[in-house]
């Protein structure tokens, strides 16, 4: 399968695709304004950021994000969420959380794919990831989430704890994941509550499907429910993605607002401490790009 940019909000070809481009004027526009972050502090000059934001930020005070197409330059990717000044009230609307293709996503996810959907050395830097920030292997009552799981979780070599859950859509991938000691199939986008109890789970994790949320703030209040004080959260995604069924704001946008999206999910959720960005792309330009949102359930939440 070839790999096909998404140029004009057209693509021709369907399979899971870079989102390098934007879906028209009209919904670059539509998207700044809704995406009116800013930044406490002095002014950033982001050069590297997506071009949804250019529209409304050149005009913007002087301690807001400017910005052009893509992360290629200006402060880090760990900076991005540091110090935002939230709008008051979740700027998106139900029609920034619909997709090109609104058939059953049962059905779209009916037959397995036993495929990664990211190249390996994304998959590598995402696993060493993991690597510094799990629990060690087999360490009395950690209790793990793979949210949107399937046959691989890309957890590190021979990792194991007593209970590691799969919550994913298809059924024989998650019969296949080694590292799972149970699954639940489960349609998030039909029904966002989560079947587990309160403060459960230590960490969640979500591999490159975050953008497929069509009620991100739902699933995201689940989490902060499941999650023991102090879990950690940590959502990872690329470029890439199933064009048609990722959310509209998000084929809309670019590699920073997809980290300012994610970031605004927890926000907005509630009962999370303030989010942090890292890029773990491995090889910039030249192999898929890997970005880390996460977060900690509040300690008194």
């Amino acid at each position: 399968m070839g790999n096909y940019a998404v140029l004009g909000g057209v693509c021709s070809y369907f399979p899971r695709i870079a989102v390098i481009g934007f879906s028209s004027p009209i919904a670059t526009a539509t998207l700044s304004k809704k995406l009116n972050w800013r930044v406490k502090g002095p002014r950033r000059i982001l050069l590297g950021f997506g071009a949804s934001f250019f529209t409304r930020l050149i005009t913007m005070p002087t301690n807001s994000f400017i910005a052009s197409a893509r992360i290629t330059s200006g402060p880090s990717v760990d900076q991005i969420l540091k110090n935002v000044e939230w709008p008051q009230q979740f700027p998106f609307k139900d029609e920034d959380f619909q997709r090109f293709d609104e058939s059953p996503d049962s059905l779209f996810y009916e037959t397995p794919r036993f495929v990664t959907h990211i190249d390996e050395p994304a998959i590598a830097a995402l696993t060493e990831y993991y690597s510094k920030v799990f629990p060690p292997s087999n360490t009395p009552g950690v209790s793990i989430l793979d949210m949107c799981s399937s046959w691989v979780s890309h957890f590190p070599p021979g990792y194991k704890q007593e209970r590691v859950v799969g919550l994913g859509m298809n059924e024989d991938e998650l019969k296949r994941n080694p590292v799972l000691t149970d699954y639940a199939v489960q349609d998030l986008n039909v029904n966002p509550k989560l079947p587990f109890e309160d403060n459960s789970f230590d960490i969640i994790t979500n591999v490159v499907s975050v953008d497929y949320l069509t009620k991100p703030l739902d699933v995201f209040k689940e989490m902060c429910r499941i999650l023991k004080p102090g879990g950690l959260a940590i959502m990872s995604f690329s470029n890439r993605c199933f064009w048609t069924k990722a959310i509209s704001i998000w084929t809309s946008a670019g590699d920073a607002d997809h980290v300012m999206i994610v970031g605004s999910y927890f926000h907005y959720a509630g009962g999370f401490e303030p989010p942090q960005a890292v890029d773990i792309s491995p090889n910039p330009g030249r192999s898929d790009p890997m970005y880390i949102v996460y977060s900690r359930k509040l300690s008194t939440a």
